[in-house]
């Protein structure tokens, strides 16, 4: 048997002999030269008490006292190790843990109490010093040379010593654990009401009780009395009465909490009962029955009485993932959205008119956030519009550029096919037409619940960077945001480009996109040892190792906060973030530690980390006991068995190529701007020569596009057949009518047949 200094162990009861008592003991050291073992009981498992002497305790006392504090431990026990030999034999001693609370792992940040922790520090040196405390405790046959040392060396009493002597035995002969508890003072969150005969109203007094005070000697009753029991119990009630999608506001609030449980009296007028108003000090004011809401409703219960679940969940939900999460790789899955572009654009036929703003589709390959197809067109949102999409994102790039009339950007290599999943918005997933495509080409097709854009929300975003980046210099375009707060008015007589104009214009932004989008962030370290451009590629992987040995019983939390690294890492709104990597466990989502910091803000919390792999870090609990085991994340950056010096090495590389990855990025933008601008240029010289000659009256937006629409849809049809068409919203009725007009173009008459 080998017991080691500061173990602890719990001992049976032995039917035998019964030399020592049942309870739990710590090892203050084992000498087996003469056949002893030290040991301090820390805990009986006989907790009865005996009967202390003397007079017997009042029956009441007016005033409750406080806690009494821990009995004092530490006595030496000088046991046989021959009998705990034959115990632990007989399965009757076994080695035990106690685990700490959360707050011996956290930083000491005031200094009063610093200073407190330094003396004990300071005058228990020699019971923290294990040779020391084990040859005087061998030559004194107990602690008395220890204790006098102490003394003397701290300049305390004995009745000093001997306290902190019993919080080590209790807690484990370490620094740490002569920590003050200065969180224990002062009863946090503890209730105190006023009811009647009870406390007083705590806090100021108002000034009536201060002047009648000092002017008299009188003490005067406040006027509004203190938060009581039944007060309290009276406001949550009626609160929770206020059924409503969203609670109005706070002082609307109150004043439904008032009418509802402290409008006591009422008297009849009329034959109708009318509330009387109550009297000031009957009812409690508008700042205690906020205060009593906001201590008794969580923070995130009050964030979500102030919006709808639809809301909560869109925009303040935590995030737990990353929406590549459940994506195998590139080409798997696709998410398709249109929109209405803001700009206006011209006609083909004639650049004086205009046609009005077009309906743009994009497809976005989820996991590697490229743009692997687009669509423009002037008709309203559809699946038959959709297919288009699809079909121009898997078409030959020569067939697209010979029909719009541009030279292809291969940025995408190799050339995208036709994705296993699809996602697209509820109403093109219903309808017949998607459900007959998606048995031919698509296996899976999927769809985000309504009203739930986040879910999709990759497709909103390069909505918005298209958007974004017209707004600067084409004609005609204009912000919707800054639209809707009237900074900045559409012009749609400014608008330069056709349709074929913007698809090549969309082009050549989707293809600078798709080329110099910064995706860092997505590469790990083996992909920019590797020398990976930081376009939209990666995978992650995650996983470590690690192991400590010690010749001594310590916890493993104690093993992780005096051993590692201390730092600080910071609670985001999907995780806990550390080096750039992203760190989870089930009790952060348990608790909501990202929704509380993407809605008050992310948090530093104190962390060890193993300098090795970093597959994994440790926090303390604040909600529990001993530490929290943080993970790596799977779509983290660096992978599991990565070391952080190796991780170094890969960010020292990174920047050392940034100089040449930013030079590319800048070639590459200067010629797609000069593309541009040619285009632009090229546009409003057209349109100013179209606007020159024109003659005539102008047909209005409406006519222009029904004209603009005839002509790209049905060449030999009449804009007074079109128009008739446009006007009919079924759209099987359309397209019978379409097909009979592509027929009647077939007459023998025609010599162009």
């Amino acid at each position: 048997m080998e017991l080691m200094s500061n173990q602890v162990f719990r001992l049976l009861h032995d039917k035998t002999s019964g030399a020592y008592p049942a309870g739990i003991y710590r090892v203050i050291f084992d000498e087996a030269a003469i056949n002893k073992t030290v040991c301090v009981c820390i805990q009986l498992a006989d907790t009865e008490k005996i009967p202390r002497g003397g007079r017997r305790k009042q029956a009441k006392t007016k005033h409750p006292r406080k806690k009494a504090p821990p009995a004092l431990l530490g006595k030496l026990i000088w046991m046989e190790r021959d009998y705990l030999e034959r115990l632990q034999a007989h399965k009757l001693l076994i080695t035990v843990e106690i685990e700490r609370e959360p707050i011996y792992f956290t930083p000491i940040e005031s200094p009063e109490v610093q200073e407190i922790f330094s003396q004990r520090c300071r005058a228990m040196t020699g019971f923290l010093d294990f040779g020391k405390m084990k040859e005087s405790i061998l030559i004194h046959e107990g602690l008395g040379g220890l204790v006098r040392d102490a003394m003397a060396t701290g300049e305390v009493c004995r009745a000093y010593v001997y306290k902190q002597w019993s919080t080590l035995c209790r807690l484990g002969i370490s620094e740490i654990s002569l920590l003050p508890r200065r969180d224990r003072c002062g009863a946090k969150n503890v209730s105190r009401p006023c009811d009647p005969g009870g406390r007083k109203k705590a806090g100021r007094k108002t000034r009536t009780q201060r002047v009648a005070k000092k002017a008299s000697g009188i003490d005067l009753p406040p006027k509004q009395p203190g938060m009581s029991t039944e007060w309290r119990a009276a406001i949550l009630a009626a609160d929770n009465q206020i059924k409503t999608p969203v609670k109005p506001v706070m002082s609307t609030r109150c004043t439904l909490i008032l009418e509802s449980s402290f409008v006591k009296k009422f008297r009849p007028e009329n034959g109708v009962l009318v509330p009387v108003d109550p009297k000031l000090g009957e009812y409690p004011n508008d700042q205690q029955i906020r205060r009593v809401l906001e201590v008794e409703i969580p923070r995130l219960k009050r964030l979500l009485q102030k919006t709808t679940l639809g809301h909560f969940k869109r925009s303040l939900r935590g995030l737990i993932a990353r929406n590549w999460k459940g994506v195998s790789g590139p080409g798997h899955t696709w998410a398709i959205d249109s929109t209405v572009g803001d700009i206006y654009l011209r006609s083909s036929l004639n650049r004086a008119w205009i046609v009005g703003r077009p309906i743009v589709y994009i497809i976005v390959d989820v996991w590697s956030t490229a743009i692997v197809g687009f669509y423009v067109c002037l008709t309203g949102p559809s699946w038959n519009t959709a297919k288009i999409s699809l079909f121009n994102s898997v078409a030959d790039p020569d067939l697209l550029g010979e029909m719009w009339g541009y030279q292809p950007i291969l940025s995408l290599n190799p050339l995208p096919t036709m994705c296993y999943q699809l996602m697209c918005d509820r109403g093109e997933y219903l309808s017949k037409a998607a459900s007959l495509t998606a048995i031919k080409l698509i296996p899976c097709m999927s769809y985000a619940p309504p009203y739930r854009p986040d879910l999709k929300g990759l497709v909103e975003v390069l909505h918005r960077i298209e958007k974004d980046a017209q707004f600067m210099f084409e004609p005609g375009a204009m912000d919707a945001r800054r639209a809707e707060f009237d900074l900045r008015k559409s012009h749609p007589d400014e608008s330069a480009m056709t349709v074929r104009d913007y698809v090549q214009y969309l082009h050549l932004i989707f293809g600078e996109y798709n080329l110099t989008a910064d995706r860092s962030h997505r590469v790990d370290a083996h992909m920019a040892a590797a020398g990976v451009f930081p376009s939209p590629a990666g995978l992650w992987r995650w996983g470590y190792e690690m192991g400590i040995g010690v010749q001594r019983a310590i916890p493993q939390a104690d093993l992780i906060t005096t051993l590692l690294t201390p730092d600080t890492a910071r609670v985001g709104r999907s995780s806990i973030v550390y080096a750039g990597n992203d760190y989870y466990c089930p009790t952060i989502q348990a608790e909501d530690w990202t929704t509380t910091a993407r809605n008050f803000g992310s948090w530093k919390i104190s962390i060890h980390y193993y300098p090795g792999p970093v597959g994994r870090i440790w926090t303390p609990n604040t909600n529990g006991e001993g530490l929290l085991d943080l993970k790596i994340s799977d779509q983290a950056k660096t992978s599991a068995e990565v070391t952080f010096d190796e991780l170094s090495d890969s960010i020292a590389n990174v920047q050392m190529q940034h100089a040449e990855v930013a030079h590319q990025k800048t070639l590459y933008a200067l010629q797609t701007l000069r593309k541009v601008q040619a285009l632009r240029n090229n546009a409003i010289q057209l349109t100013q020569e179209a606007i020159s000659k024109g003659q005539g009256a102008t047909p209005t937006m409406t006519e222009a596009r029904a004209v603009e629409v005839a002509c790209t849809s049905n060449p030999r049809g009449s804009e007074a057949q079109t128009t008739e068409k446009l006007r009919d919203e079924a759209m099987e009725a359309h397209e019978e009518m379409m097909r009979a007009m592509l027929s009647a173009g077939d007459d023998e008459e025609d010599d162009h047949v």
